[in-house]
């Protein structure tokens, strides 16, 4: 059987994108999700996304990660989604969508920027060391000094399946301050296992994490990601934080098919 698919990037975190609104798609193959996913072997991206029907929203998003497995929330992946959405009819310029970790509303605006709702964050484990928080996906924030020369992809494995977060697991992201608004951040994923270019819900959970533990006041934080630029926006309720908006662009690279 012939897939169509097409390939979309939000500041360098890369999916493979699927419309399953007839759902055709053979969902519990992860063999073929991995397949689909690998770099040398078939298309390349850190997961795929399939578009389904919803009957109370716009759409469904359904991720994956590149190994294979259903996920968490992928913040650049909705925001992907969302412009794929755009591209395909089935929304204009605004959209409300249901992923696993509940409703996100969303904006698409010129040169392919798309703002994407995150959860609301009401419980942050601060630690001497290192923040824990999760934005639709669990993160380990941790700053760090010489952040260029870091080994992410080691440091990054040696948290994600050290005692800390058990089984599971969790993303991690180191990072370093540039200035009150602005921080440059690195992200070790779990289900790629490698560090990728950008994390939108790591992104979200570094800007959440430097307000909340005094490395910045301001309430719309620039995010320096390898594969580019995102900014965070939320409102700050006591403890609270509400109103997170995911902001940066999510662009489509090409269209294809490919033999399963």
């Amino acid at each position: 059987m012939k897939l169509e698919f097409y390939k979309y990037q939000g500041t360098g975190n890369d999916f493979v994108m699927i419309d399953n609104r007839s759902d055709f798609f053979p969902k519990d193959d992860i063999k073929l999700i991995e397949r689909l996913c690998d770099r040398r072997f078939g298309i390349g991206a850190d997961g795929l996304i399939l578009l389904e029907n919803d009957s109370e929203t716009d759409f469904k998003m359904v991720y994956y990660n590149s190994d294979g497995n259903q996920s968490s929330m992928c913040g650049n992946g909705g925001r992907c989604l969302v412009a794929f959405a755009n591209k395909l009819g089935v929304i204009e310029d605004k959209t409300t969508f249901i992923a696993t970790d509940g409703l996100h509303h969303a904006t698409v605006g010129e040169d392919a920027i798309v703002s994407l709702q995150m959860i609301d964050v009401d419980e942050i484990k601060n630690n001497e060391s290192y923040t824990f928080l999760n934005t639709g996906s669990p993160h380990h924030v941790q700053m760090i000094d010489d952040l260029e020369h870091y080994n992410v992809k080691e440091n990054g494995a040696a948290i994600r399946y050290g005692e800390l977060y058990g089984e599971k697991g969790s993303n991690v992201n180191f990072v370093k301050k540039v200035d009150d608004a602005t921080f440059s951040l690195r992200t070790y994923e779990r289900g790629v296992e490698d560090e990728t270019l950008a994390c939108g819900t790591g992104a979200t959970a570094v800007a959440i994490a430097m307000n909340a533990t005094g490395q910045t006041d301001k309430t719309a934080i620039n995010l320096n990601v390898e594969g580019g630029k995102l900014i965070v926006s939320f409102d700050k309720i006591g403890e609270h934080f509400k109103n997170v908006f995911l902001t940066g662009p999510a662009k489509f690279v090409f269209k294809g098919t490919i033999e399963i």
